[in-house]
């Protein structure tokens, strides 16, 4: 059975640039990049290298880039330290219903802590307006995060316009964004974004698990997040992951040089994908929608689970609402108004630069056939 794997906003297979830059580093250029021996500086060099593969792909300085761990580590990062750099000016602080859960558990801790949060409702598409946001903007907000494109349904927020109007507000909050699923999907560069901190991930882009960046901009000191030696210029602690840093380089290089091709590779695909369906299942609900890796569908009556398990015994593999959920609804879809049988009947599909019509096909007939199989039982 041919393996069509459809849930690259889950994660994404490595690619072989990367898991060579990898292996090249553990088993060649393995020193520790703080030792002053021969392979102490090639592993440094390789590290500056990565660094600028990253800056070059965000858009921004070597020296704004600091590596994490993760997505979920550098909204921690962004969100807890923006707040205690902010909190003299006050202890309001404005996100959205529909974040990934690593920002929302962070607004919760924040408000344990005596911070005041407005959580902002999206639109119908799922993504939340400039408006919105000047509309709950107080002289005493210090901090705004919002995710650039919502991982379960693709919408996207207008983070530059957004930006561009704290600016007109004369607001001196600080602006987050977890831009994961945004990163070399949907164009923008950290100079001109206007965001302060930037939250991206390499598994996202076909680089490994365990790597990740936060951009901090040139003049915001936020504390250090990990204590302990002086790596990353003193801000986060513990010696570099080089094998993952340097797929990570590998990877942003290979995507930011493609990226108009795969992005709209796959934004065909996307709307491929949803002609077929919406020809072949009238009854089909297609939710929200904006960046071109990203198709939520339903169908309402069915089941996601079900409707999964029936896909995965025929080697199509999708997801339901986030990976990093477990069980219970999707508040991305509750927060958007949507009825219980709609929500219910939700699957998140997802694509990659390395699928092609043969797996929208296979993901289609999946689909009918899964359809009609269990109205009749």
């Amino acid at each position: 059975m041919r393996e069509v794997y459809l849930d690259n906003a889950a994660t994404t297979r490595v690619c072989p640039e990367a898991a060579a830059a990898a292996m090249k580093m553990m088993t060649e250029c393995y020193g520790n990049p703080s030792s002053t021996h021969t392979k102490g500086r090639e592993a440094a060099a390789a590290l500056k290298a990565a660094r600028a593969q990253v800056g070059k792909a965000l858009g921004c300085a070597d020296a704004e880039v600091y590596f994490t761990s993760c997505g979920s580590e550098g909204d921690n990062w962004a969100i807890l330290n923006g707040a205690r750099y902010m909190e003299h000016h006050g202890k309001h602080i404005i996100s959205s219903a529909v974040e990934h859960d690593a920002v929302r558990k962070s607004m919760d801790e924040l408000e344990s802590r005596g911070f005041e949060i407005t959580r902002l409702q999206p639109d119908e598409k799922g993504a939340v307006s400039v408006g919105s946001v000047i509309g709950a903007l107080r002289p005493d907000t210090v901090l705004v995060s919002l995710m650039m494109v919502n991982n379960e349904t693709g919408a996207i927020t207008d983070i530059a316009g957004l930006s561009r109007a704290l600016k007109k507000e004369k607001s001196a909050a600080l602006l987050h964004t977890d831009a994961v699923q945004g990163f070399m999907k949907v164009p923008f560069q950290a100079r001109t974004l206007g965001a302060d901190m930037i939250t991206i991930s390499g598994h996202k882009i076909h680089a490994p698990k365990g790597i990740g960046a936060l951009y901090i901009r040139s003049g915001l000191r936020l504390r250090p997040y990990i204590m302990g030696g002086g790596q990353e210029n003193g801000m986060r602690a513990g010696t570099e992951p080089m094998p993952q840093i340097a797929a990570f380089g590998a990877a942003c290089e290979l995507a930011g040089s493609g990226m108009k091709e795969y992005t709209r590779k796959m934004a065909e695909l996307r709307q491929y994908t949803m002609d077929i369906l919406a020809s072949a299942m009238p009854e089909a609900v297609f939710i929200g929608g904006g960046a071109p890796h990203i198709l939520s569908v339903s169908l309402p009556g069915y089941r996601s689970e079900v409707l999964m398990n029936c896909l995965e015994s025929e080697g199509v593999y999708v997801s339901r609402s986030s990976a990093c959920k477990k069980g219970g609804r999707s508040h991305v879809l509750e927060a958007m108004g949507l009825q219980p049988d709609i929500i219910d009947g939700a699957v998140r599909v997802s694509f990659s630069r390395y699928n092609g019509r043969e797996d929208a096909d296979a993901l289609c007939l999946a689909l009918i056939h899964a359809r009609d199989t269990l109205a009749h039982r």
